[in-house]
């Protein structure tokens, strides 16, 4: 597996992360524990050393089980996790004031079963605290050596800018796919002139660019794309067109859908680092064979001919939701 690195300070990755939310929280039942842990060790003997996780995966599921799973390897591996709500759960509204940063770090830290955080990241920007309140805490916590490196999740450039004169920014996580664009707008030109990485979520689509998903999919009852409104059955119908043109470039390659959407990631910029999520072992597989996947200048074409073509339908939150991005 290649290496990328995000931001100037040195954090170096694997080219693919793996985002473990899904094994605790989202898309329906959690993963058993047991092959939770099997599936994060099998990651990592496939070259993966970036594992993203977050208190509200749960909450505090998710570290707890990446925290037991990369115990035998802690030192070869970089772990991120992220702080910002109430206790922990994101219905209970935004909290990044520093006695809970603080008090995050510290029952984190425990639940990881390490001595620092690699990566952390503020989940959501919060309105009611100035981000120079945050990151200066967060600098202070890289000061005592209990956090290595500060990232942001779903911020704007303004509110990038104005932590990075506090403490740089290494990293900024954010949604950003073949069917969400928008951080190509303000989000990339700001990321590349300050020198800060960027970690795509869902970067396939919350499995849709899979092709595993149709208009007649059923989802678990605690399954969240149950309210998003790219997900109802209309968008979905509307969105297939994507996923065939991407299945024709696909096929003409001899890989699969998400390897091309990976791919094509991968391509936008060196310090782009996406961390798609699974819970089985075949699709990360599949997904880290991406990082072999160079697309010529050709699909690359293809691709943008396509994707100016065609309009997905449907937002990527619940009006409730999208409140808490990009502020």
């Amino acid at each position: 597996m290649q290496k990328r690195k995000l931001g100037t300070g040195g954090l170096e990755v694997s080219a693919i992360g793996l985002g473990c939310m899904g094994l605790s929280y989202g898309y329906g039942p959690a993963t058993e524990k047991q092959q939770g842990i099997a599936l994060i060790r099998a990651a990592f003997e496939r070259g993966v050393t970036f594992f993203d996780s977050a208190e509200a995966y749960g909450p505090y599921l998710n570290e707890e089980l990446v925290g037991e799973a990369v115990e035998p390897f802690r030192e070869q591996v970089v772990i991120a996790t992220k702080f910002g709500f109430k206790n922990g759960k994101p219905g209970d509204g935004l909290d990044s004031r520093p006695e809970n940063i603080r008090a995050h770090t510290e029952a984190a830290l425990k639940r990881l079963r390490t001595d620092r955080i690699d990566l952390l990241y503020q989940h959501r920007v919060d309105p009611a605290v100035p981000i120079e309140e945050v990151a200066g805490t967060v600098k202070d916590l890289i000061a005592a050596g209990k956090v290595k490196y500060f990232g942001m999740s779903e911020a704007g450039a303004g509110a990038i800018r104005r932590a990075y004169t506090v403490q740089p920014v290494s990293a900024l996580q954010s949604e950003y796919s073949l069917w969400w664009r928008e951080p190509e707008e303000e989000v990339l030109p700001t990321l590349e002139e300050l020198g800060i990485g960027f970690v795509p979520f869902s970067p396939l689509g919350k499995g849709f660019l899979t092709g595993a998903i149709n208009e007649n999919t059923q989802f678990d009852s605690t399954d969240f794309r149950n309210v998003v409104p790219r997900f109802s059955p209309e968008a979905r119908k509307a969105n297939q067109k994507l996923v065939d043109l991407f299945g024709e470039i696909a096929e003409s390659r001899k890989v699969t859908r998400a390897q091309i959407a990976l791919a094509w990631l991968l391509a936008q910029k060196p310090w782009i680092v996406p961390i798609p999520g699974t819970t089985k072992l075949h699709r990360l597989e599949e997904n880290l064979g991406a990082a072999q996947v160079q697309l010529s200048g050709e699909d690359l074409q293809r691709i943008a001919d396509a994707l100016a073509e065609i309009k997905v339908q449907g937002d990527r939150y619940p009006a409730h939701l999208q409140a808490n991005i990009n502020r």
